[in-house]
């Protein structure tokens, strides 16, 4: 009898670390693909989209959407270059630890993911690298806002990269405490503690994560929008980020209740 009232204890945070360990997962595997398969995962679940199907390189209307201070169509150029070579694809997904890139059919409108990079840690999306225009003078003429902008990206996804592997590895650690927490309230003891880092340092990185990419979006929206081209943040995945972190903190409020009732004697 002791042993049933110690797992009905247990039963709502195990659950809720659980399905917080499984958000967690998904948030980490979203666009990891080597053989870029077009799955959901790949191409619906993503932090940041770079949209380049509807690219407009015709210079006139890229000069008037131009800052006064930049002169000439170095720019457009380069990336028409791009776009003829074949480097440039209808659209880029990023992931945590890695990018898709796909085509868009003209006529359906569906998106087929046709390859994503390698999983790397730390990750940055660096668009003049996968876009291949370092030898041109795009950065220079994009400007400081691109350069800050991006600058500020690579070093705040790093840290959110390192923080959401110690969130995993801490979210397990928490399941595996939970299922010992069956024998005695020391375990629920040792849980409650392992539970409070994870939700404080998973409310951090998801903090973190989404104002990375909200910065990132803003950039490509001003800086790249004269060219047609169109950024947004992936809802779905951030809604699975936050879903983990909600389970987070509702699993660090029972733990503690476990700890303190249900003996199992």
């Amino acid at each position: 009898m002791g042993k049933i009232k110690r797992v009905s204890c247990i039963a709502t945070p195990m659950l809720l670390t659980v399905v917080s360990l499984v958000c967690f997962l998904v948030v980490a595997l979203a666009q990891i693909s080597p053989s870029g398969h077009s799955t959901p995962l790949e191409r619906d679940f993503y932090f940041f989209k770079a949209d380049t199907s509807r690219i407009t390189l015709r210079p006139q209307s890229l000069l008037d959407g131009l800052p006064d201070s930049v002169f000439g169509i170095e720019v457009p150029d380069a990336l028409q270059s791009a776009a003829e070579s074949g480097p440039l694809k209808d659209f880029y997904v990023v992931g945590l630890f890695s990018y898709c890139e796909g085509e868009t059919d003209t006529e359906t409108g569906r998106e087929t993911v046709t390859h994503c990079s390698a999983w790397k840690l730390p990750f940055y999306f660096d668009p003049v690298a996968v876009w291949q225009l370092e030898n041109t003078s795009v950065q220079e003429i994009l400007g400081e806002p691109f350069a800050k902008g991006m600058k500020m990206y690579r070093k705040t996804v790093e840290w959110t990269h390192y923080a959401l592997v110690v969130v995993l590895a801490l979210t397990v650690l928490e399941c595996v405490v939970g299922l010992l927490a069956i024998r005695s309230r020391g375990y629920s003891l040792c849980a409650t503690v392992v539970s409070f880092a994870q939700t404080m340092l998973a409310i951090a990185a998801a903090a973190v994560a989404t104002i990375t990419y909200v910065t990132l979006t803003g950039v490509f929206e001003t800086v790249l929008r004269p060219y047609n081209i169109e950024a947004s943040l992936g809802v779905r995945l951030f809604s699975i980020l936050w879903l983990a972190v909600a389970c987070s903190i509702a699993s660090s409020f029972f733990w503690p209740l476990s700890a303190c009732f249900c003996s199992g004697k």
